[in-house]
Formats: C-alpha cells, sequence, structure tokens
C-alpha cells in the first residue's frame, strides 16, 4: 500500500501577515505614508509656477534628469513612478479587503447605533474611490495629454495653465484636492496608530499634525488653479 503524500503546505510569513488585519493594517499605513512623502514634495514642486514659466519648466526638465549621468534620462522617475504605482495598488487593496472584511464581521446592523464619526471618517472610502478616479484623470491630462485638446509636449507651465483656464478643470482639482485633505487628515492619525507611534501623550500633538499636514497640503495644491483662475499666474 502507498503511502500517502502531504500536498498541503505551510504558507509562508509574507502570506500569513498579508492575510491578517494587522497585516493588511501595516501594509495600509506603510504605503500611505510613501504617497503622503511624495506628495508634500508634488506639491513644493507645484509651487514653482509662481515664479514664471522658465522656473518651472527647469523643474519639470530637471525631474528627468535627477541621478545622471549614473542614471539614464528619466530612469529615476520612471523609479519613482513604479513605486507610487505599487503603493497605490498596495493601498487601494488592502483598503477593499478590510472594508469587506469589516462587512462579513458584522452581517447585520448593531441595535444601538455607534457614536458619530466624524466628516472624515465617514468619507473616507468615497475619498479613495474619487482620489483614485483623479489619478487617472490627472495622467490623462496632464501627463499624456489624452484628454488634454491643447496639450504642448515639453511645456508644462502652459500646460498647467491651460487645464485651469476651463471651469471643469478646475472643478475636478478642488474637489480632488478638498477630498485629499480629509482623507490625509484621517490617514496620517490612523498610520500613526497603525504602526505603535501614538500613545496618550503623543495623541494631543499627532492630531494637531495631521490636521496642520492635511489643511497645507490642500491649500498648497489649491493654490495653483486659484492662482491661474485670479491672474496671478498666466
Amino acid at each position: 500500500m502507498a503511502l500517502a503524500t502531504r500536498t498541503d503546505r505551510r504558507p509562508s510569513f509574507a502570506r500569513t501577515v498579508w492575510d491578517s488585519t494587522v497585516g493588511k493594517k501595516t501594509v495600509m499605513a506603510v504605503s500611505g505614508l510613501i504617497m503622503l512623502l511624495y506628495l508634500v514634495v508634488h506639491m513644493i514642486g507645484n509651487l514653482k509656477i509662481f515664479f514664471g514659466a522658465g522656473e518651472f519648466n527647469h523643474y519639470a526638465h530637471w525631474l528627468r534628469t535627477v541621478g545622471e549621468p549614473f542614471m539614464h534620462y528619466e530612469w529615476t522617475l520612471w523609479l519613482v513612478r513604479i513605486v507610487l504605482v505599487v503603493a497605490v495598488v498596495a493601498h487601494a487593496t488592502s483598503a477593499y479587503q478590510l472594508s469587506r472584511r469589516d462587512i462579513r464581521a458584522r452581517p447585520s446592523k448593531y441595535v444601538h447605533k455607534k457614536a458619530r464619526a466624524s466628516y472624515a471618517t465617514r468619507t473616507m472610502r468615497w475619498g479613495g474611490i474619487i482620489l483614485g478616479l483623479f489619478i487617472v484623470w490627472h495622467i490623462l491630462d496632464l501627463t499624456t495629454g489624452t484628454v488634454h485638446p491643447g496639450f504642448q509636449p515639453g511645456h508644462p507651465y502652459q500646460n498647467v495653465v491651460d487645464t485651469f483656464s476651463t471651469w471643469y478643470g478646475n472643478v475636478v482639482y478642488i474637489v480632488a484636492m478638498l477630498a485629499l485633505g480629509l482623507h490625509v487628515r484621517h490617514g496620517f492619525w490612523s498610520a500613526a496608530q497603525t504602526l505603535g507611534v501614538g500613545s496618550r501623550t503623543r495623541d494631543r500633538v499627532l492630531k494637531t499634525f495631521a490636521d496642520v499636514l492635511a489643511l497645507l497640503l490642500t491649500a498648497g495644491f489649491i493654490a495653483v488653479p486659484v492662482g491661474v483662475m485670479t491672474g496671478v499666474v498666466s
């Protein structure tokens, strides 16, 4: 009689971590912080538009030559893009799976309603969807020019001014940046708790920092379309 062979294998450590709720929350926190770091740098770069077309276009060109001659033209930029895509996919996937897990854990409604959550908390999911759709729009608008009729390759300053000279360009961007502010405010706080940074003595500081960071990012990004609308940038 032949001996039965064992076909079951123990899941890898990475798989075990990913399948756990704590693991998914950690992935969300780390990927969120990566995107947050990018947003801060991106906002600072965007504000260069207030120094004129030459300064802004030079900055856009510099992004493609970072690391030369060790890195080839645009290699660093593409590396950043790949890291961001991985972070976005990991963040969205873990958020979706955690949401589904939470729904399965609560098949019926609570008899007693829970305390009313903050506006940012209650709109995190919709905010994430809005930001996901905006990322697609933003790339098609100012990177590939697919949805930008007057797009001029190699002229980022003019493309930005052209986009924010339209009412729909301003509406889409400003709504997305308001959603971003709420998302960052709650997301930063959640990431701090997940990574064990929060404590009874640091909670007030972390909440204040999250509020200030969200406000600065929102104001910094919205300043660009406002600058174009008011004629400060033209």
